[in-house]
């Protein structure tokens, strides 16, 4: 074989190796998850939220398929979860997700929970406030970028835009 087509055919097959290593698989909000983010087994996170919230569901799904481990925990009132972890009002969302000594609120990306874990910065924990359209769980097309907030000791400050 010519050594020019034997080069060609092994730059043709790293690249395409490349790609498909860096291709991911998109979840249900159109969000990826990169193979680097996916570092998320072993950790264990608890959901806390109310028996009948369905969109609930739809992020528990999205956390597992990233690979965390989710223990749920349904409770009539998380309003005493929220408060244990100091959850600003203004941050509220329909289920709290507890990860080590953070708090998740709300249906926050999981490029945000894995940039959480990862840089483990001097926070109480992340927010996405509300419940956007698109977010993870959420039914609907993303609308606008997702600012995730951080919170210390009850004040936010922008943690990252998604």
């Amino acid at each position: 074989m010519n050594w020019k087509i034997f080069i060609g055919i092994l730059l043709i097959a790293g690249v395409a190796g490349a790609w498909i290593v860096s291709t991911t698989k998109s979840t249900a909000t159109g969000l990826t998850v990169q193979p680097s983010e996916t570092r998320s087994q072993n950790i264990e996170l608890t959901v806390y939220k109310s028996p009948g919230c369905g969109c609930c569901g739809g992020y528990i799904q999205e956390l597992q398929t990233a690979g965390y481990k989710v223990n749920i925990v349904e409770k009539e009132d998380i309003a005493a979860i929220k408060s244990q972890y100091g959850v600003p009002a203004s941050m509220e969302s329909c289920h709290t997700t507890i990860a080590g000594k953070y708090f998740i609120e709300g249906h926050a990306p999981i490029a945000a929970i894995n940039k959480l874990l990862a840089e483990q910065p001097d926070a109480d924990g992340i927010a996405l406030p509300g419940m956007p359209s698109g977010a993870p769980g959420m039914s609907g097309a993303k609308k606008a970028p997702f600012v995730v907030y951080s919170v210390k000791d009850g004040k936010a400050s922008e943690f990252m835009t998604i």
